[in-house]
């Protein structure tokens, strides 16, 4: 009879423990060089939803600027900077799957530092990823004192 009440304790325990270890949010800093004459990209995996956040300082030796866009998942241009040095770009993403960022340094005649922050918030029905987890562990957790409570009382 004892070990049929540290069940539901223990699966709620492991419950809890797993939405806790579960992803909230991405978030990439790097830095990286663009050789000059080239091009450097990097991917991003987004789905509906998702709140971006890309912000980015060029460093070089003599002008501090690069060529920067967005190709979406279409193969179209989202988002285009010509000759910039630091950008804050935020965007909701409408169509789920890769899109890629693109450095380019084809016009310079020198190397450039690229310092590359990006953030994702991913939501669930409209309501930010973290918020909705939070709702889930609180539901959970009167569930759980509901069913303890329930359990002691004799009959």
């Amino acid at each position: 009879m004892i070990r049929l009440k540290k069940e539901p304790i223990r699966f709620l325990f492991i419950i809890i423990v797993s939405t806790i270890l579960v992803q909230l949010a991405d978030a990439t800093a790097t830095s990286f060089t663009v050789p000059k004459g080239e091009e450097i990209t990097r991917s991003i995996s987004l789905v509906v939803e998702d709140r971006v956040l890309v912000k980015f300082t060029v460093v070089g030796q003599t002008a501090s600027t690069l060529d920067f866009f967005i190709i979406d998942p279409h193969g179209d241009v989202q988002v285009e900077y010509s000759r910039v040095g630091t950008v804050s770009y935020p965007f909701i993403c409408d169509e789920a799957g890769e899109y890629v960022l693109h450095f380019s340094n084809t016009d310079m005649s020198e190397d450039k530092l690229v310092t590359l922050d990006y953030e994702i918030q991913h939501y669930i029905f409209g309501i930010p990823q973290m918020l909705f987890l939070t709702i889930i562990i609180v539901l959970v957790s009167v569930a759980a004192v509901a069913t303890f409570i329930l359990m002691g009382k004799p009959y």
